[in-house]
């Protein structure tokens, strides 16, 4: 067999499949691509949702999800399509990534101090939770979730790297190959995580108790502390897509290339692509006052459809 028949077997033999998964993994990522765009919409349409802080801080959250999704679908296409990529392009994308990637997570925590402040002090909620100090803490929230990636460009400048190189295939491992950047961002996702782990666990105890109060209002009090439940639980999917990137390394050493190609593509959908799809289905719908409008929107206000029951 001559060399270049070997290669065309090869080349053919490792793209067998991609098409299908390319298609399966597409599929679901541009439909909650549309439902997240329709749900941004909605929260733009009604004066109640653009001055009520736990929508601003959804609309945030939608907003970060999809920022996140457009990336990820980016560098899936880029990869299926053996694109390379510039070092100065690829920078630009991999720090993008990590500060989204911190800030989903900061504002999960500000939710649920938005639920606690609600149900644990009502006669204040108005008062403490405006819609002002609401913007301030999310370009806090953006400001704090971008610290991993300014250090990371700090060591970058300092450590002299070459902005006009051609390296390839766009990954964080490409764009900050040295050790010291692995530590620090294991540094700052282990004090992001712990910080916002104490917040929600905090907040749901404290919730709890006031649900089991006998002057509490036990319908609001227990629909929060379920949802700050579900806060906790969308954190724990946002820290296991931390071993993204270890777990490909592994798999790297240990198996060929076909099965490497295999276990990259479950753990770009389970850890990268599920996370954010997560958003819409676990707040959108249970809202009842979001949820005809948001229906009504997505189904393009066809007749027969559910119809909003604001006018405002």
């Amino acid at each position: 067999m001559s060399s270049s028949t070997y290669l065309y077997t090869n080349i053919t033999t490792e793209n067998r499949g991609v098409p299908v998964k390319a298609v399966l993994s597409m599929t679901p990522t541009f439909f909650f691509l549309y439902v997240n765009i329709v749900m941004l919409f909605t929260l733009r349409c009604k004066v109640i949702f653009r001055e009520t802080s736990r929508y601003i801080l959804f609309a945030n959250m939608l907003f970060v999800d999809t920022l996140s999704l457009l990336i990820c679908v980016f560098l899936y296409i880029l990869a299926v399509g053996r694109l390379y990529f510039s070092g100065i392009a690829c920078l630009v994308v991999v720090v993008s990534a990590g500060a989204l990637m911190r800030i989903s997570p900061l504002n999960l925590a500000m939710m649920s101090l938005e639920r606690y402040v609600a149900i644990c002090f009502p006669l204040r909620h108005v008062e403490v939770i405006t819609c002002w100090r609401t913007g301030g803490a999310i370009i806090v929230m953006w400001v704090v979730g971008s610290l991993n990636s300014f250090a990371d460009l700090l060591t970058f400048v300092m450590a002299g790297s070459n902005f006009g190189s051609t390296w390839g295939f766009c990954s964080r491992n490409l764009v900050f190959p040295l050790k010291v950047y692995n530590q620090i961002n294991t540094a700052f996702s282990v004090i992001y995580f712990l910080m916002v782990g104490v917040i929600i666990i905090y907040t749901y105890i404290s919730i709890t108790m006031v649900a089991k109060s006998a002057t509490s209002d036990k319908i609001s009090a227990t629909k929060a502390n379920k949802t700050v439940l579900l806060h906790l639980f969308q954190l724990g999917i946002y820290l296991a897509s931390l071993l993204h990137e270890p777990l490909l390394i592994v798999a790297f050493m240990y198996m060929d290339r076909i099965s490497f190609l295999n276990v990259q593509y479950v753990l770009f959908v389970t850890l990268l692509i599920f996370p954010r799809c997560l958003s819409p289905l676990i707040y959108g719908l249970r809202d009842q006052i979001f949820s005809p409008i948001f229906l009504y929107n997505f189904t393009f206000s066809f007749r027969g459809t559910v119809k909003p029951v604001m006018s405002a």
